[in-house]
């Protein structure tokens, strides 16, 4: 498949990205001038580590550490919004290539986002091992879009 066959999607994407971006204020907190480090690469902390971790408390069996694991995928839920939010903020001032990944990179981590919320949804209802095993399957496809933002970001220019 040519990489041009994403063209559609970046086509689409450009004009929200766009205004996200639009106001200097905006584009400095997006960027990161008061920390030196872009806001993205900040915010993917919250949910990759509350999913993570989640992750990490299903292997206990007690009630306790079901709980636990229940809340941490909702919060890693919760914190996708504004982790989105702020890559396609950084998404928007990349070069067509780039942009090219970040529809896979943005498409991959939204699937393990609802993945995610179908996790925590079956967790609360009583099907925990659903839960459980979706949660795994979300975290493997995160790991696929971490890769994929970590080779963005190795390809930004200064």
């Amino acid at each position: 498949m040519g990489a041009d066959r994403l063209d559609p999607a970046v086509r689409a994407a450009e004009p929200l990205a766009g205004k996200l971006v639009a106001d200097p204020r905006l584009r400095s907190f997006f960027r990161g001038d008061a920390t030196g480090i872009p806001l993205h690469g900040i915010a993917t902390d919250v949910p990759f580590g509350a999913w993570f971790m989640a992750i990490f408390l299903d292997l206990f069996p007690d009630a306790g550490t079901h709980r636990a694991a229940t809340r941490l995928v909702a919060l890693g839920v919760v914190a996708a919004a504004p982790t989105g939010i702020s890559g396609w903020a950084e998404w928007a001032r990349a070069d067509r290539g780039t942009r090219r990944i970040g529809v896979v990179h943005a498409a991959a981590n939204l699937t393990a986002t609802l993945i995610s919320l179908a996790s925590w949804a079956a967790r609360t209802r009583d099907r925990h091992r659903l839960g459980v095993n979706l949660a795994r399957a979300g975290g493997a496809l995160l790991i696929v879009g971490g890769f994929l933002g970590g080779y963005m970001r190795s390809q930004r220019r200064p």
